[in-house]
């Protein structure tokens, strides 16, 4: 085989319209976004001193409440991502898709295994999953490069580096986030079939 053909002769995966996997690959991107939007950040930031920062106690836990907490807020713009992509292949059941991804979006914090001191806020975050998506409906199907981000603020107001230290730098911490959900669009664009996976899901609400 030529190496014009080792690169670009292979034939795509077919999608695919299992929920099963949906349901892994959207826990997966929610926990990839928020901790590659968070860590990155942080250690760009703190540069040479981002090793030394994760070792002081009081640091260690602030940068971890913010990964949680933002992917708590992540996880649900997955999901709303979801939602806006596969809205307009199940017409007439829109509810019925929302109460679905909501339920894949609360299973996967739910065993996402967060700590006893953010129990609660994890819990809130399920319970609130489902009205999150019908406020989504509300409005028309966004992509992902527009769509509103909840995990935005929660990132700008969690982040364990004092604002007076990132003055300046509000659209470049949001882009990175952006970035993240952008290309976790990408992918499943790539990897799922839409119309199928959207019967699927919506067969499974009431």
């Amino acid at each position: 085989m030529s190496l014009f053909a080792a690169l670009f002769g292979r034939r795509r995966a077919p999608q695919v319209a299992d929920v099963g996997a949906f349901a892994a690959f959207l826990a997966a991107q929610g926990a990839f976004v928020a901790q590659k939007t968070v860590m990155d950040y942080c250690g760009v930031k703190l540069g040479v001193n981002w090793q030394k920062a994760q070792e002081e106690p009081v640091f260690a836990e602030l940068l971890a409440d913010c990964r949680w907490r933002v992917y708590f807020a992540a996880q649900g713009d997955v999901a709303a991502m979801a939602e806006s992509w596969l809205r307009p292949f199940a017409p007439g059941r829109e509810a019925a898709l929302a109460e679905a991804l909501a339920g894949l979006a609360a299973e996967a914090i739910g065993s996402a295994g967060a700590p006893p001191r953010l129990a609660a806020e994890a819990e809130a975050a399920r319970a609130g999953m489902a009205a999150r998506l019908a406020q989504r409906q509300l409005a028309a199907p966004r992509p992902a490069n527009t769509l509103a981000l909840d995990a935005g603020p929660v990132l700008l107001e969690t982040l364990p580096i004092h604002p007076d230290l990132r003055k300046g730098e509000r659209v470049s911490i949001l882009g990175g986030l952006r970035m993240h959900i952008v290309a976790a669009q990408q992918e499943m664009e790539r990897r799922f079939a839409p119309a199928p996976l959207a019967a699927a899901l919506t067969e499974r609400a009431p």
